[in-house]
């Protein structure tokens, strides 16, 4: 009888260690299918995490979407989780794939939605639910004013497929846009163009930096100024690719970053950190802060930031005190050819997050259309220098009339907020993204990194030279896990086995167990033996 225990506790043991090292990253949610109807007479309850950046406005919007949602669908409850950061959705994302715990609908990046795609039908993809002839876009069986397909602008649309396939919708567009102090432009002896040029931006900035007798700047007579601050260092890298046509990466996850012509950015931005002519906002805070008391001649930031730029911006952080009267203009970030103008499409996108469920995903699916119809994309693109992503928005009589009342108040209808809207929607056949992969996100925040560290260094005297540009490379390279091939990298590393402490710790676990479990079925099988002798 001990005999066959303990060859029973053996070959459980070995069961469980091949299940436990074999089968990780193996579970997954079954794929999402279309219910044929809409099952009405169910209560669904689903999450929504959203972003705003403390903007009561932007909030109080999405309350009214959803409540404006829930009147035409009263079986479905929205309940919003309002975050500050990207990131930190990301975060949590992650986090909860592995405990089956995301949020129904989720305001992301497609960067981000690639990795949450390295688990198994994680993410909803949405191609056949948008053309769905009933629950579709524009569908007949929606209980609002949906747009088509067709009238989702194509650019934004396009930004949200990867793999060949659509996994978001798009929410709200906007690009980067350069935020210039034009007076002292002209005190420098300039006038600003209608596109500027990188050397233009360098030259000016550089002129700036001279001193009167008294140790102060002359352009503007203060103690500081930082003629050139970007906001995002991980767009002025990769802009300045995209404008000189030079690798960045391949949209199978090939890393091209780490070439000559980066290598030769990286060396123009050195000279002017070490001037003190430019910096970031990592380094020296928010561009708009320095801009607005008239330290700064051009802040490159957001069109979404447009509300924080300028002397009369709503949303300044500065003490009245310390702001400076000028005039304010909004052009093109600089560019390397002025007849070909490059620049990011950025801004938040939208996607579904698949459940056990299909009622469930498909009121998921409902409430996410509903966040672009014509109401909630005028309002919310009016709170800060956003643009609508349909067209049918865009063309709508609400939102025309609010651009043409540009200039009319300091708060509805900042110009400065317009003028940034505007630059958009004259740009959009101009912007471009990047490709987007499993742990795209991972190479974006090494392509920042590489200009922040090259202003440090310069800033704090030390010299950028082709060695210390070879040995931040490699550091680069290995803090952010830049293999010659990042999405496989990243992929291998999801999908593979169990760490080995893992599988021991639960190995234990598990043995145990079946130890306690064969000990008790032997005082069983020993109590009834004794029961049959004793018959």
């Amino acid at each position: 009888m001990m005999k066959k225990a303990k060859l029973c506790i053996v070959a459980a043991t070995m069961i469980i260690m091949t299940l436990l090292s074999g089968c990780h990253g193996s579970k997954g949610l079954p794929e999402f299918e279309i219910p044929e109807e809409f099952d009405e007479s169910r209560s669904y309850e689903i999450t929504f995490w959203a972003k705003n950046d403390t903007n009561k406005v932007q909030s109080d919007i999405y309350k009214k979407a959803i409540s404006d949602f829930e009147k035409l669908y009263p079986n479905i409850k929205v309940n919003m989780r309002l975050y500050t950061d990207y990131g930190r959705i990301y975060n949590d994302v992650i986090t909860n794939i592995s405990t089956s715990t995301t949020p129904n609908v989720c305001i992301t990046y497609p960067d981000h939605i690639a990795t949450y795609m390295s688990g198994i039908n994680v993410v909803v993809p949405l191609d056949r639910l948008i053309d769905d002839p009933k629950y579709g876009l524009g569908a007949d069986g929606v209980k609002f004013d949906s747009p088509k397909r067709d009238e989702v602008v194509p650019e934004f649309l396009n930004e949200c497929y990867l793999n060949g396939e659509c996994y978001a919708l798009p929410f709200m567009r906007s690009t980067e846009a350069l935020y210039i102090n034009e007076d002292l432009v002209k005190a420098l002896g300039y006038e600003v163009p209608d596109v500027l040029t990188w050397d233009f931006v360098w030259e000016v900035s550089e002129k700036a930096m001279e001193k009167d007798a008294s140790g102060n700047f002359a352009v503007n007579g203060q103690k500081v100024l930082i003629p050139f601050i970007y906001k995002s260092t991980d767009n002025m890298m990769i802009s300045m690719l995209k404008q000189k046509n030079a690798g960045y990466s391949t949209s199978e996850g090939d890393i091209e970053i780490f070439n000559d012509t980066t290598t030769e950015l990286l060396k123009e931005v050195a000279v002017h950190a070490k001037s003190g002519a430019f910096s970031t906002f990592k380094i020296s805070s928010y561009p708009g802060n320095f801009l607005n008391a008239g330290q700064c001649i051009f802040a490159l930031d957001s069109t979404a930031g447009a509300t924080w730029m300028g002397s009369d911006a709503p949303l300044s952080d500065i003490a009245e005190a310390s702001k400076k009267q000028f005039t304010t203009v909004v052009r093109p970030i600089p560019q390397f050819d002025v007849s070909s103008p490059r620049m990011i499409s950025q801004g938040p996108s939208v996607c579904v997050f698949n459940k056990d469920d299909p009622q469930e995903v498909l009121a998921s699916w409902l409430f996410t259309q509903f966040l672009l119809t014509n109401e909630v994309q005028t309002a919310y693109s009016e709170t800060e220098g956003y643009v609508p992503v349909t067209r049918k928005a865009q063309e709508s009589d609400e939102y025309r009339e609010y651009l043409s009342l540009a200039g009319t108040d300091e708060n509805d209808h900042y110009i400065i907020k317009e003028e940034a809207a505007k630059l958009l929607l004259n740009n959009m056949s101009n912007t471009f993204v990047t490709p987007v992969f499993n742990g795209s996100a991972s190479l974006r925040d090494a392509a920042g990194a590489l200009i922040e560290n090259v202003t440090k260094a310069e800033r704090r005297g030390t010299k950028v030279d082709d060695a210390f540009l070879e040995k931040m490379y490699q550091d680069v390279k290995s803090l952010y896990k830049l293999d010659s091939n990042l999405s496989g990298a990243m992929k291998k590393e999801s999908m593979g086995p169990l760490p080995k402490a893992s599988v021991i710790l639960l190995t234990v676990l598990a043995v145990s167990w079946v130890m306690i479990g064969s000990v008790r079925l032997m005082q069983i099988l020993k109590k009834k033996k004794e029961e049959k002798t004793t018959d």
